[in-house]
């Protein structure tokens, strides 16, 4: 095991017990936090991760255990204590005011004053902009949130806590919504960060990225610690026993059935973005009934804006759309939903659910019409309904009338597939339907899309996960700077073919044009 010196202990929570009303978040759990390192806590949705997190930031306060720093038992009853003890924390749900600029955001409660009567904005501006740098970005300090994409919000989420100077830091899924390339700026880092002698907290379900990063690992299940070691000698195989007692990483077992008719076709959908470029640009693709297609890109390939141009929301965007042949004309999302489209969108929290809402308000919401009785809502048929997807998607729930809030984000994310199936869809749009969702979640959502598509439903989803689109997808489309450049049918596609395809700038004008002509002539 190691012991350096470099990595002694500079936190430990002893017996950390958290209780909920009807639920037993946290039992009885040790974890230590080394100095100079990375310290990997896994488990699935629900485990008791971000519980045990919060506690160690200030939000929550256990119901029986204590926390030792140095030695010293330490009380941390709200953030502001927490951060004054050098504690830092980034969210796995971002925790950004979208109508403040990026600086006023970084610098948030712990604004820089000029003799403590007014705000030095002028010093914020530069301090963002050398944190921005430093994580190799140049997002503008006095761009507002709101209109910057969830991949660069989180990374203003990153710097947030970079400008804290913390001496522990926890970082809970920084990567979910980070391309390649950023992954990699962030953990250079990382790096630098162990050698100034931070002790990093570091929660991921990317089990590879974990391996190649962490130095400890403690592994929750049902909020009982079922391992902790030194990551020495630790491989995936490992992990997975240790968070759901088996080994297999079963993401989809491929059932086989053939493919229908042509269920959907966009023909040379194009978007020009505020910068006058294109940002969907003459995107031409079809999906068959039964079919999984993915589109696989880096952020800012454009993929997200195509699934929102699918969804009326973006009235200027050219081109057509096509479902069973027959023109999508309906200039609204409740008009494209009444056609069979259906999205599950990538920032689930802003986009895909009302958090104060109970469950089963949340998942009826989209099909509410198929519950009413002239002028009143069946609420037997309601709930009988929300049963039955609640079971079949195995969410966790206390109760449905339980706020959304009060769900792990794996089991959010179910809740919005729940609400996007309610609505029997014939085209099912999932952008980074993996995005903070753990192993044994992920598995149970793949293996719900695969059964789906066996009954007939089309299926696009976009992922930036390499591993996911491969074993998923029955074909394969890559997209870079808003164009289609490559497809692949999806059994025969290699790694390299997939990369090289997303490191195009831009395909050549002829390939492009060729390629259109093959999916349609």
């Amino acid at each position: 095991m190691m012991t350096a010196p470099d990595h002694r202990i500079g936190l430990s929570v002893r017996g950390a017990t958290k209780v909920y009303p009807g639920t037993l978040a946290l039992n009885d759990v040790d974890f230590d936090v080394h100095l100079g390192a990375v310290n990997v806590l896994v488990g699935e949705n629900g485990a008791g991760k971000s519980t045990l997190m919060k506690v160690i930031a200030g939000v929550e306060q256990l119901t029986s255990g204590e926390i030792l720093m140095e030695g010293e038992r330490l009380s941390l009853p709200d953030t502001r204590t927490a951060a004054a003890h050098g504690i830092g924390i980034v969210f796995q749900e971002l925790n950004l005011f979208p109508n403040m600029t990026v600086a006023d955001n970084i610098f948030i409660a712990r604004e820089k004053t000029r003799a403590g009567i007014d705000i030095a904005a002028g010093e914020q501006k530069k301090e963002a902009v050398e944190l921005l740098k430093r994580l190799e970005h140049d997002i503008s300090p006095d761009a507002l949130v709101s209109d910057l994409r969830i991949g660069e919000q989180q990374i203003v989420e990153i710097a947030k806590a970079l400008a804290q100077d913390a001496r522990i830091l926890i970082m809970d899924e920084p990567t979910s919504a980070l391309s390649a390339a950023e992954v990699e700026i962030l953990f250079r880092v990382i790096a630098d960060l162990k050698k100034r002698g931070v002790g990093i907290v570091y929660i991921s379900h990317r089990l590879e990225e974990l391996i190649r990063i962490g130095d400890y690992i403690t592994v929750l299940r049902d909020g009982v610690r079922t391992g902790a070691r030194s990551m020495e000698g630790v491989d995936v195989s490992w992990i997975v026993r240790n968070m759901i007692g088996a080994a297999s990483k079963d993401f989809a077992k491929t059932v086989q059935h053939d493919f229908g008719d042509e269920i959907f076709r966009s023909e040379d959908i194009c978007l020009i973005g505020k910068t006058g470029k294109y940002v969907v640009d003459h995107v031409s693709l079809s999906l068959r009934a039964g079919e999984i297609v993915g589109i696989y890109g880096l952020m800012g390939a454009g993929r997200s804006e195509f699934f929102e141009c699918i969804m009326a929301q973006h009235p200027n965007c050219s081109g057509a759309f096509f479902i069973e042949g027959k023109p999508l004309n309906e200039p609204d999302v409740a008009g494209r939903i009444s056609r069979g489209l259906a999205l599950i969108p990538e920032d689930r929290k802003a986009e895909g659910l009302v958090q104060i809402l109970p469950i089963r308000e949340n998942m009826s919401l989209s099909s509410l019409g198929s519950f009413a009785k002239g002028i009143h809502l069946s609420l037997r048929r309601e709930r009988e309904t929300v049963a039955r997807f609640v079971r079949d998607l195995t969410i966790k729930i206390a109760s449905m009338e339980n706020p959304v809030s009060s769900l792990s984000g794996g089991n959010q994310q179910k809740v919005v597939i729940g609400k996007a199936l309610m609505t029997s869809p014939k085209v099912l749009l999932m952008d980074e339907p993996s995005r903070g969702i753990d192993i044994g979640a992920k598995a149970e959502v793949f293996r719900t899309m695969r059964k789906l598509a066996a009954e007939g439903l089309g299926i696009l989803f976009v992922t930036s996960d390499l591993e996911e689109v491969m074993s998923l997808s029955d074909r394969i489309v890559v997209m870079s700077n808003g164009r289609i450049t490559g497809e692949f049918n999806g059994p025969d596609a290699t790694e390299e073919q997939i990369i090289a395809a997303s490191a195009i700038g831009h395909a050549p004008s002829g390939e492009a044009n060729h390629m259109n002509e093959r999916k349609h002539g």
